[in-house]
């Protein structure tokens, strides 16, 4: 703590001065271009029309030169931009510019006396391509604010599962970035964030205050650690440069009585400006639920965000992001979670009395509030020294129902409170340096996390830990100790004798009179990282050369040099880059419920309740990875660009998740290690006669292979032979197009379709009698193979589609059990034929499923010009396809993809 205190005060020391002796400028992941616009005398140029655009991310911006015949574009994300100035009596100026850097860049532009021409052109094919060696994904706020977002409550992963490839959808905004769990991390105007998005852990940024992101797939540069199988970059909206301002209120009503609405303001001037965002959402499916049918889902969502942009000089500015979410929303119920019935009375005596207890009642809270000031000094033309600080923190609560015996369920056997915070404080300095054809970054990073896990755990189950037994062995409901058995007939299950009765939970079981025993974790985690690395341009060649350094001191102790290089080669006749590149990067362990995941295992009430495995040590350790690419990106014309990459990583300690009965309460466990192989493809259409498109696809593979070596949970595999992890897809991809009508007050129609393979689906029964490595059962009926349904509810039965001889399940009607393997079968999964299921090579999936979505819209409804109205129509899964996302998941449980849900949207823009 003091050694945390002491960076901090020094770091601030450090920034209070910059400011006080210094100038201060700009953030870290965006850049500027600015400059003169003359005649051929020398005379400046006022009025003159600017504009810059990047045909493949679409993103436009248009300034005038003022009285000086200056101009300026501040928040640029990192990309190449064709420029264009147009001026009356004067022949058009183009030129392409390459923004890499938060270096400025500075031009002088001379205009020559000509036919006026107010038109912004793509050249060529050289407009579409970028010469760099790592694949990343461009998108601007012009596509996203056209795309149909299917989670309104967790929007930016829904950008990013939508517009990037190599992307597995999985329920409640999760995504598996390149085979990977959820290995992602975001920088957001340079501060990194490498904690889970999924909304059961955090609250997002709203995609309202996003300008742009970018996506990067390939080897990350030296720059980025912790969790790098996807970098989402982050550029937020800024109000510099808006001298009137400019606003956005909208207001939208859909299916499932969900209601938002949003207003966003941007205004200042050259030197200084503001953008504020304020939005709320509150609707009656906020999770993806375990039914297609919705009930018990209702949530809601407040997010508030402001950024502050003050730019002292020419060279010199401040920029201060802020923001704070809160969500609410239930835990959905299946129709198991329907009519409890449990102990109400006489849990300690020979004959129970048991009733109705309710419906299950579940339900979280989250808190997330983050603060980041950036400062940085433009040392000179060529350089430029950036300080900045953040704090963040996701505070976390987690409700049972208010009868905690209703909590019970057939994965459920305790009933579970939470509250949990994790505060991420740090600062980070980056040197950046640009001359000639290097272009440095020099940084380091030091993060302090403080994790705080309380937990107050109760059993529910009157089964679940009995003092006797039947003859048969089933466990009995009743009584307080083994030696009560004999007197009412029954079997003691004293450990003694061979039985599983385990006296250190009697006072916590709830059926038998007990309390709630209460758990509190605690956890410091601090990161140090250096870094260094060059990006070499060198006629058509581009070389990236980095090396980094992270000093991990969190439950264990891990140093890791990282080197990081990559090559790309432009061939500039046939408009070809081609480009290979590998990093070594250190995984570091996902703090969410990280101290309940180490120690759980070694607390002799945890560890029963956790499924511990023995042998397994508790304390996760940090990973490390090797990973390597090679791709081109080829350009087509000026009307499409197409890029793709082989990708193969391996890691040693490979990362997963578990969950703690059927709560939103996850941790992470660590495999030996895993390999994954594949390939991304992303093509573009940018804008042929109005018409504009996309197409991203995958093919990954997630093989991990046991044992398991560090984590409380456990999942399955046979001993030493590889699985498919359940977020393992074999191909995905999602296409959009989008047309604008070519009227003046014409409106835009935009088109989604996204397919997707099925993830594992390890948990589906099957038959497999010769298989190695196989978790199917050999269960027989009147001599033929058969599959044995008895672990299975009715409603989990009917959760996955199940039939037996044509008779499907329902949710108060198991099928028989054994079912004869030639008649068993699934309209939601696929279950291999008997015989021939293999965890690594052929294990259950989720059926395959396309997903239509489409909206319609029009932009300006009544032709306005400083004011404007505008109209959407949005429908998510037109056809109401009837289809999975996972069952029975050791991570996340059953989750049904929505169904058709229709939305109006009306806005007043100024």
């Amino acid at each position: 703590m003091r050694q945390f205190l002491r960076s901090i005060l020094f770091s601030l020391f450090i920034l209070v001065c910059s400011a006080a002796f210094s100038r201060l400028d700009a953030q870290s992941n965006s850049g500027s271009i600015s400059g003169t616009v003359t005649d051929s005398t020398g005379a400046v140029i006022p009025g003159a029309v600017v504009s810059i655009q990047n045909p493949v991310s679409a993103y436009a911006r248009t300034a005038t030169t003022d009285g000086t015949g200056h101009f300026r574009f501040s928040n640029l994300p990192f990309n190449p931009y064709h420029l264009t100035v147009t001026r009356d009596g004067f022949a058009a100026f183009v030129e392409d510019m390459d923004v890499n850097s938060i270096v400025p860049v500075s031009t002088n532009i001379q205009l020559k006396v000509g036919t006026a021409s107010n038109t912004v052109t793509v050249e060529g094919g050289e407009d579409l391509i970028e010469n760099d060696p790592t694949v990343h994904t461009d998108v601007d706020r012009g596509l996203f604010d056209k795309l149909s977002i299917e989670s309104a409550s967790s929007s930016l992963s829904s950008l990013v599962t939508l517009s990037s490839p190599g992307v597995a959808a999985d329920s409640n905004g999760l995504f598996h970035g390149l085979g990977d769990h959820a290995s992602n991390s975001f920088s957001v105007d340079g501060q990194p964030i490498t904690d889970q998005q999924s909304k059961v852990f955090s609250n997002q940024l709203p995609s309202n205050a996003v300008q742009s992101l970018e996506v990067i797939d390939g080897a990350p540069p030296a720059e980025y650690g912790g969790k790098t199988s996807l970098v989402i970059n982050v550029t937020t909206r800024s109000g510099q440069g808006l001298t009137k301002p400019v606003g956005n209120i909208t207001t939208s009503y859909g299916t499932f009585g969900s209601a938002a609405g949003s207003v966003d303001l941007g205004y200042g001037g050259q030197n200084w400006g503001n953008f504020f965002e304020l939005d709320g959402l509150n609707t009656g499916r906020f999770l993806d639920p375990p039914e297609f049918s919705v009930f018990h889902d209702k949530g809601n969502e407040q997010n508030v965000f402001d950024r502050v942009d003050y730019q002292l000089s020419s060279s010199n500015s401040i920029h201060t992001n802020i923001n704070y979410s809160r969500s609410w929303f239930q835990t959905p119920n299946t129709y198991d979670n329907l009519n409890i019935t449990n102990v109400l009375s006489g849990g300690t005596t020979a004959s129970p009395v048991f009733g109705g207890v309710g419906n299950t009642d579940q339900h979280s809270k989250i808190g997330t509030y983050d603060i980041a000031p950036t400062f940085t000094h433009i040392l000179n033309k060529d350089a430029v020294l950036n300080l900045g600080g953040y704090v963040r923190r996701d505070g976390y609560n987690y409700y049972p129902s208010g009868n905690p015996l209703a909590d019970l369920g057939p994965i459920q056997n305790e009933s579970v409170s939470q509250q949990r915070s994790l505060l991420n404080a740090g600062v980070h300095g980056e040197l950046t340096i640009q001359k000639g054809i290097n272009s440095i970054k020099a940084g380091t990073v030091y993060q302090h996390t403080f994790l705080r896990e309380h937990d107050n755990i109760g059993l529910i189950n009157a089964t679940f830990n009995s003092p006797c037994v039947d003859a048969n062995g089933n466990p009995q409901p009743g009584f307080t100790d083994p030696s009560q058995c004999a007197a009412a007939g029954l079997v003691s299950n004293d450990p003694s004798v061979g039985g599983s009765f385990n006296p250190v939970l009697l006072p916590y079981d709830l059926t038998r009179s007990g309390s709630l025993y209460a758990d509190f974790g605690h956890a410091d985690i601090k990161e140090l990282a250096l870094y260094i690395q060059d990006q070499i341009k060198a006629g058509n060649w581009v070389f990236n050369l980095g090396i980094r350094g992270d000093l991990y001191n969190g439950l264990t102790v891990t140093r890791q040099p990282e080197p990081r290089v990559g090559a790309a080669y432009s061939i500039k006749r046939t408009n070809t880059v081609l480009r290979v590149s590998y990093a070594r990067t250190l995984e570091t362990p996902f703090n969410e419920n990280l101290v309940l995941s180490s120690s759980g295992c070694a607390n002799e009430v945890l560890a029963p309740l956790l499924a511990c495995t023995p042998g397994v040590s508790g304390t996760l350790q940090p990973g490390f990875r090797n990973e390597f690419h090679a791709g081109l990106q080829q350009a087509f014309g000026k009307h499409l660009v197409i890029s793709g990459d082989y990708i193969w990583k391996y890691t040693h300690n490979a990362f997963d998740f578990s969950i703690f009965g059927n709560t939103p309460i996850f941790f992470p466990i660590d495999w030996h290690n895993s390999k994954i192989p594949g390939y991304v493809v992303h093509a573009d259409v940018p804008n042929y006669h109005n018409f504009s498109a996309f197409v991203v696809m995958s093919s990954v593979a997630a093989r991990f292979f046991p044992p398991q070596s560090a984590g409380a949970g456990a999942t399955v595999g046979a001993p030493g032979l590889p699985f498919r992890i359940d977020h393992d897809e074999k191909f995905n991809q999602t296409t959009h197009v989008q047309y604008q009508v070519p009227l003046r007050r014409g409106p835009w129609i935009g088109f989604n379709w996204r397919y997707d393979s099925g993830l594992v689906a390890g948990a589906a029964p099957c038959y497999n009698a010769i298989g190695v490595n196989t978790l199917c059962g050999s269960t027989t009926l009147n001599g033929q193979p058969a599959v044995d349904l008895s672990g299975l509810t009715s409603d989990q039965e009917f959760e996955a589609g199940f039939a037996c001889n044509g008779v499907r399940a329902t949710p108060n009607t198991p099928l028989p059990t054994p079912c004869l393997a030639s008649q068993f079968t699934s309209s939601l999964i696929s279950i291999p034929a008997p015989n021939t299921e293999d965890d690594d090579k052929n294990p259950p999936r989720i059926a395959p499923r396309s997903l239509f979505d489409a909206s319609i819209g029009d932009d300006n409804l009544f032709n306005g010009d400083k004011r404007k109205w505008s109209l959407r129509l949005t429908a998510i899964n037109v056809s109401n396809k009837y289809a999975l996302y996972n069952f029975l998941s050791t991570f996340s449980g059953t989750h049904y993809v929505t169904p058709r849900a229709m939305t109006a949207e009306i806005g007043f823009h100024f």
